[in-house]
């Protein structure tokens, strides 16, 4: 399947948006960004660089700027979707009832190429090593197979799987965590895949 039709696809089965979104392709496709897919939604590159996307969502359908921090947003459409964690990327949110201003879409996305062009990027830390809670450590140090499993992982997906024992609250819940993630560690698929494939 194309990147088209996996697009064609993904518009199809949001039903509540189709309109909507087949609209912002149309503006997406009068840029020279090229039309691909990553982590399942449409996405648009240049020269192999992340722009822009859409996606849709139960309540709301958006744009995505991967270096929408740059962009002078002087319509004032833009929301960091996760303040304090997200250091380049920005958000529109449209809800049912917004007219898309195509115009000022275009704007920005245009603006959006040329930052792109430009150079202008935030650049990501990538972070060196695991820190394993406990419990994890622990279950890997009694487990063979399941160290084995964990180690062939990329470090992105061990850090995943370390946050998700690490960040709950209760011993309950990391043991109840613990013992959904064996199998899917033991697969070699990572915690949030399912949400990356279409």
């Amino acid at each position: 399947m194309t990147d088209s039709e996996k697009i064609d696809r993904y518009i199809e089965t949001h039903e509540k948006w189709t309109d909507k979104l087949e609209e912002l392709r149309e503006i997406f496709q009068q840029t020279e960004l090229k039309e691909t897919v990553k982590w399942g939604t449409p996405t648009y590159t240049l020269n192999g660089k992340l722009v822009a996307g859409m996606a849709a969502f139960k309540n709301h359908y958006a744009i995505w700027f991967h270096q929408g921090v740059f962009l002078k947003d002087t319509h004032q459409k833009l929301v960091n979707a996760q303040e304090g964690v997200t250091k380049a990327l920005r958000q529109w949110r449209f809800e049912a009832g917004d007219t898309i201003e195509r115009h000022i879409v275009l704007q920005y996305l245009q603006e959006a190429i040329k930052n792109c062009i430009d150079g202008k990027e935030v650049k990501i830390e990538r972070k060196k090593g695991v820190v394993l809670p406990p419990l994890l450590k622990e279950a890997l140090k009694h487990n063979n197979e399941l160290k084995e499993a964990f180690h062939a992982l990329t470090p992105g997906k061990q850090r995943e799987y370390a946050a998700y024992i690490g960040d709950a609250k209760q011993q309950k819940t990391k043991e109840s965590r613990l013992e959904k993630i064996e199998p899917m560690i033991l697969k070699g698929v990572g915690l949030h895949d399912k949400y990356k494939n279409c």
